[in-house]
């Protein structure tokens, strides 16, 4: 299957860039939550951020704080801001995945490539610099004033970049935060890169993409 986009764009975190709270979740919390838990305790972790993120915009940092701090209610412990604040600081530091910046190289001599985030904007400029690849535009919760999966954030790109639904294929390791909402959107191509993370939906049918960059796991929904 064969797509010619006038922009590929991509969320950033997960998909792009490693995305590393469960391990700093796992790190931070080993002394009062059981090993054999916790799992559990990032599902829950998990569930708290994607609450946090659908209402009106908030600084990220407030985003994670709270959502580590409702965790922690309902777990039943302290609460300490500095376990929020270091996950936050960290984020900028997070590399990517192995394959994609070859990935990315091989996709931007052909077609612009735009990132929607769910970063703030003095946290996302590092991690770009990692991937290895130009982009034409950057785009943040921040800017858009609104987090995915907030069709907002999906209006305020594709109003920024004076195109249509259409034009666009959007690639994702989430159907959650992205895929979802895209689909809401009218972008017709989307494509899941399967980093095994997050709710899935067995009901999405599946069709591979084999001509934008080699990213594994890519296939179009």
């Amino acid at each position: 299957m064969t797509i010619r986009p006038k922009y590929v764009t991509f969320d950033c975190y997960g998909t792009l860039t490693r995305f590393r709270m469960k391990e700093m979740a796992a790190d931070l919390f080993a002394d009062r939550i059981p090993a054999e838990r916790m799992a559990e305790f990032h599902a829950d972790f998990t569930a708290y951020r994607f609450d946090e993120v659908l209402g009106a915009w908030q600084p990220y940092e407030v985003v994670l704080k709270n959502a580590v701090r409702r965790l922690c209610k309902k777990w039943k412990i302290q609460y300490f801001d500095l376990d929020a604040q270091k996950i936050y600081d960290a984020v900028p530091t997070w590399n990517p995945h192995d394959d994609v910046p070859a990935g990315l190289a091989k996709v931007a001599k052909e077609i612009p490539l735009v990132i929607l985030s769910n970063a703030s904007d003095d946290q996302i400029q590092k991690n770009v610099a990692m991937l290895g690849a130009p982009f034409h535009r950057v785009y943040t919760a921040q800017q858009a004033q609104a987090y995915k999966p907030r069709l907002q954030a999906f209006e305020y790109m594709i109003d920024s970049l004076g195109c249509n639904p259409e034009d666009v294929l959007h690639v994702s390791s989430s159907l959650r935060y992205d895929l979802m909402s895209a689909d809401d959107m009218g972008i017709v191509n989307k494509v899941f890169v399967n980093r095994g993370h997050g709710p899935g939906n067995p009901g999405y049918r599946y069709t591979e993409i084999k001509d934008i960059g080699g990213l594994p796991g890519v296939v179009g929904l």
